[in-house]
């Protein structure tokens, strides 16, 4: 597979120079959702990030900072994170062979996710504070100059993660309706936003869903209190007629269950936000609709095994299983 810096140079802010640091990120599937579909009453795809390297859309702004901040001569980055970015950054760092510093809130990162950093070599340092807290220590750390800063502060990680709205385009030839996601931080939404905008193809109605709770959401990767990206997020959802759609979290993990059982994708809770806010808006029918699915429910087994039926023992008997099974 090439890397995506090669399939979308000429719409990224690269040179012949800059040394690219993939691990095969992006491609990912555009799943068409039929159970979805006809519930909806629209043509549903599942835009599954999930299958990117480190099992999340992070992924593809990562390569773009990484190889950028090697092409500048970085010895190491830093980033505040509620989890994926922290263990896209540790992956790609030791790809690059660069230092990772992630600073994360304290009790507040999924299990799966700060393991992944800590296996990939990250210095994992945890702030007795909240995720924007530890954001602005990052910042200040980056603007001393000892580390590049890979949060999406950094426009390079929108570069990178706009190119999945070309892979979009490139797949259904035309933008979608809609487009429905996560809003957390809000720096993917802005990227999807530019994507179709320099994509020429028109630009789709942005529904996207945030936590009603935003500091205690079960949905940890949008546990986010203060949105940095939140005026652009504002101007693209104006511009696109769009909504940003509060919801609680049984409303996420309803999404989340039906993502799991009528379609197949295991998602972290959060990823399932953008599903949850299209259930709760007024759509018009036959409206062709994709749905970004952001993470891998493995970046959270504690919440799918919390919220799954347990299992069942049984002797190794054929009739006591048969009768176990219903």
């Amino acid at each position: 597979m090439r890397p995506l810096i090669d399939r979308y140079r000429v719409r990224l802010p690269v040179s012949d120079s800059t040394p690219v640091v993939s691990l095969g990120e992006g491609s990912t599937p555009l799943l068409r959702a039929p159970r979805l579909s006809e519930r909806l009453g629209a043509d549903v795809y599942l835009k599954w990030e999930g299958a990117n390297p480190t099992g999340s859309f992070k992924d593809r702004g990562m390569t773009v900072a990484i190889s950028k901040a090697l092409e500048q001569g970085a010895r190491a980055v830093v980033c505040a994170s509620t989890g994926n970015t922290a263990a896209s950054a540790a992956a790609y760092a030791a790809r690059a062979g660069v230092a990772a510093l992630v600073l994360q809130p304290a009790g507040a990162v999924a299990s799966a996710k700060l393991a992944q950093a800590r296996a990939l070599g990250a210095r994992v340092l945890e702030v007795r504070g909240s995720f924007d807290e530890a954001l602005e220590a990052a910042r200040v750390l980056a603007d001393r100059g000892t580390h590049v800063l890979v949060n999406s502060l950094n426009p390079l990680r929108l570069e990178g993660q706009k190119t999945a709205a070309f892979e979009i385009l490139d797949e259904l030839g035309v933008a979608p309706d809609v487009l429905a996601l996560p809003y957390g931080g809000g720096g993917n939404l802005c990227a999807y936003a530019r994507g179709f905008e320099e994509g020429g193809a028109g630009r789709p109605r942005i529904l996207a869903g945030e936590a009603a709770q935003r500091s205690t959401t079960v949905a940890s990767a949008i546990r986010i209190a203060e949105p940095v990206h939140a005026r652009e997020v504002e101007e693209a959802i104006r511009a696109s007629n769009g909504a940003i759609v509060s919801l609680d979290d049984d409303a996420i993990l309803d999404a989340w269950r039906e993502l799991a059982l009528d379609e197949g994708v295991l998602c972290e809770p959060s990823s399932a936000a953008g599903l949850a806010a299209l259930t709760v808006s007024e759509l018009e029918p036959d409206m062709r609709i994709v749905c970004v699915v952001t993470g891998h429910g493995l970046k959270d087994p504690e919440t799918a095994a919390r919220l799954s039926p347990p299992p069942v023992s049984v002797d190794p008997d054929p009739d006591a299983i048969a009768e176990a099974a219903g």
